[in-house]
């Protein structure tokens, strides 16, 4: 279903209808990605979680064909409302939202309410990123492109998550490049004592410095996993070893005073 002419030029999209076709609730989690040569936040990836702070699958797996456009929305707004309410923009940190590509009828028409979010509580748009799965199917890889291409035309960082694993990788990489890509937690297990792993991550690492993209480990757990992230040169990472999301909060980071470079 695409929206109607007069809905794309008046900003307004029929699949979205701010949330209200809902018939369930939520709340947001937040977790840090560090990064290494400061000891501070790059920025807090939003996820969902239960009213009660229930597992995300209790949210996600009530998401269908029918709300899955509506639901999309209101974590948008959600992830900016909540973020902003604990303290985000007390720092510099920037705001990762997930989002899901084939709940996006317009690029242009379906921002508008995040546009219209970050407006009334003076969230820079800037300091939103918008990282988007592998592992959702692309029913329309040009779409997800144009996606792609409209959200860094208006400023925002757009992210591919997951990446190494799900429907595609290096096929999407070849086809539309974003800002950031997240290395699936599997390839990072263990990172540190495998080889072919390593090399992997250092191949990735090489390409993506070369198309202009950064690179986000996620998933790490451990010390020695951090080390031998940071012997590759990652200087973005995420996972338990830093923090646990915390509900509806920004949560206390632990980052290690050796693994902080000097900038």
């Amino acid at each position: 279903m695409k929206p109607a002419p007069a809905d794309e030029k008046l900003g307004r999209c029929p699949g979205c209808r701010d949330g209200a076709a809902l018939d369930f609730d939520f709340a947001m989690a937040f977790q840090p990605i560090m990064d290494v040569t400061t000891g501070l936040p790059f920025a807090y990836e939003a996820l969902v979680r239960g009213p009660n702070g229930e597992s995300a699958y209790s949210v996600l797996s009530q998401v269908n064909e029918t709300n899955r456009y509506a639901f999309d929305q209101r974590c948008r707004v959600k992830a900016i409302e909540h973020a902003a309410r604990a303290g985000l923009l007390d720092g510099p940190a920037r705001l990762s939202i997930n989002f899901l590509p084939n709940a996006v009828y317009s690029p242009a028409a379906c921002i508008q309410l995040t546009l219209k979010t970050a407006r009334a509580i003076d969230f820079p748009t800037d300091r939103l990123i918008f990282e988007f799965t592998e592992n959702e199917q692309m029913v329309d890889p040009g779409h997800v492109a144009n996606i792609i291409a409209t959200y860094q035309k208006m400023g925002f960082g757009t992210a591919l998550d997951d990446f190494g694993a799900g429907h595609a990788g290096l096929n999407l990489l070849a086809r539309f490049q974003p800002d950031i890509i997240k290395l699936d937690m599997e390839l990072i297990r263990g990172v540190d004592a495998s080889l072919p792993r390593r090399m992997i991550v250092e191949g990735v690492m090489r390409m993506a410095q070369a198309l202009g993209v950064t690179v986000i480990a996620e998933g790490i757990e451990t010390q020695a996993e951090l080390e031998a992230l940071c012997a590759i040169g990652i200087r973005y990472v995420q996972g338990f070893y830093f923090a646990r999301p915390g509900f509806e909060a920004l949560p206390t980071v632990v980052m290690p005073a050796a693994m902080v470079k000097a900038a």
